[in-house]
């Protein structure tokens, strides 16, 4: 009900009707200028409807139902990549930490890939031969003693969230 006379106003104060008589544009000018000043609490009824919907999200943000939510989150996606027969040994440790932490992860041969090959060496650092390499989401974690040493700082775990 509020909102219709807040409409109401607006679209009186905002109309050109009467604008040609001194009398009714300078009041009418004042309050658009006092309405301006104050927020613009008279306004269309779809502004105001937007108004509302965002007060009702803010609500929820701040009640926590949302950010309950966004910890539920999916965890970042572990990527290894390897070259075919290159550091298996390596390898296979790097899948049995990621394992013991309960991490999934995926695993991609680059070794037929150049541009990939290009990319993953220009990120991470590494040399040819330091492959595999993690990366977690698009940061580059490295080879295994990085790895090693990310988990054990506990960087991992804030890099998987």
């Amino acid at each position: 009900m509020l909102d219709r006379v807040r409409d109401a106003l607006y679209r009186a104060m905002t109309l050109p009707a009467g604008d040609s008589v001194a009398a009714l544009r300078i009041p009418k000018d004042l309050a658009r200028r006092l309405n301006a000043t104050l927020g613009r609490p008279l306004a269309p009824l779809a502004e105001l409807e937007k108004r509302e919907g965002a007060r009702k999200r803010l609500a929820e943000l701040r009640s926590g139902k949302v950010a309950a939510a966004a910890r539920a989150k999916e965890a970042a996606p572990i990527v290894v990549y390897y070259e075919k027969d290159r550091n298996v040994r390596e390898l296979t440790r790097i899948e049995d930490l990621l394992g013991a932490k309960g991490y999934a992860w995926k695993r991609l041969d680059v070794g037929d890939d150049e541009a990939t090959m290009d990319f993953v060496l220009r990120e991470s650092g590494a040399e040819r031969d330091k492959l595999p390499v993690v990366f977690v989401a698009a940061k580059a974690v490295g080879p295994l003693e990085s790895l090693v040493r990310a988990d054990v700082s506990g960087e991992l775990a804030k890099l998987v969230g």
